[in-house]
């Protein structure tokens, strides 16, 4: 049987074309969806949709996929990760949610609705305290805030934004790193690969330049990272690790997760991981092309 997988891209970064790569030496054809080209005719059938027996979803767009998810959940063709999955994980206050539901070690989080209220939180809370947006990735847009002072301007700005993401104040606490935290890997029911993502900042991302340096997965790691991903219905992610004095601790998930730092790190091929994970859900009967 050959099988045909499906991609939804923004742009092919080093990750697609690694999965591009894989798929191609295991005879799996990948039919490439750029969320910028397409368009949906919402009561059409999926026949408007290329005949693929499953999506991968590799959007940078939000939106994009979240919304493409939904339509391809109603013509039945499935995806990895669900629609579920993707719009619970792109609102930090739906998975904080999911977390505490599932016993997971998360940070004390607070949110508001308004500048006054916010800073009420933030000092019952006490500075330092991080305020970030409910949606958004690769360390943007967060702040540090050591002092009341600080926490008006910054409320003041996010006020000023006009924003619906904006609207919503997401405080949470502050946790001095030991110079790292740890992006571990979820494939299916395994933690394929970690990594300490090192940086002086305190924001660790490699987005924002963090260096990525070897961490073996223990089993303290791959419990944590399983149970998050199984809390949100994961398939396919990153979770994001912080170690503090009570432990680790998950400081949020990703689908689409990008792997580029992780894979400096580890002898794993990532990407034929999650090729070979799909191509056993298409197998299974998991997706089907009709």
């Amino acid at each position: 049987m050959t099988l045909k997988l499906g991609m939804l891209v923004s742009h092919l970064r080093t990750e697609e074309k690694a999965i591009l790569a894989a798929a191609a030496a295991r005879g799996v054809t990948v039919e490439r969806v750029f969320d910028r080209e397409v368009y949906f005719d919402l009561a059409a059938a999926r026949r408007r949709f290329p005949a693929v027996d499953l999506v991968l979803d590799r959007s940078l767009v939000h939106s994009r996929a979240e919304y493409t998810l939904r339509l391809l959940q109603l013509w039945g063709i499935p995806t990895v990760n669900s629609f579920e999955t993707t719009t619970l994980c792109d609102n930090k206050f739906h998975t904080n949610v999911a977390f505490i539901e599932h016993d997971i070690p998360t940070l004390r989080t607070l949110i508001a609705y308004t500048p006054e209220s916010a800073l009420a939180a933030i000092e019952e809370l006490g500075y330092p305290v991080v305020l970030k947006p409910n949606t958004g990735s690769w360390g943007r847009l967060l702040a540090k805030v050591n002092g009341r002072a600080a926490a008006e301007a910054v409320l003041e700005h996010k006020a000023g934004l006009g924003s619906f993401h904006h609207s919503i104040f997401y405080i949470q606490e502050y946790i001095e790193k030991p110079g790292r935290d740890i992006r571990a890997f979820v494939v299916g029911d395994r933690v394929i690969a970690a990594s300490y993502r090192n940086a002086a900042h305190w924001i660790t991302n490699t987005a924002r330049g963090a260096t990525s340096t070897y961490c073996p997965v223990t089993p303290e790691i791959e419990d944590l990272a399983l149970r998050a991903a199984r809390s949100v219905g994961g398939e396919i992610m990153g979770v994001d690790l912080i170690e503090t004095a009570a432990g680790l601790k998950v400081i949020e998930i990703n689908v689409g997760a990008e792997f580029h730092g992780l894979r400096e790190t580890t002898d794993r091929d990532i990407a034929a991981e999650i090729v070979e994970y799909v191509m056993r859900k298409m197998k299974d009967g998991e997706g089907r092309t009709s």
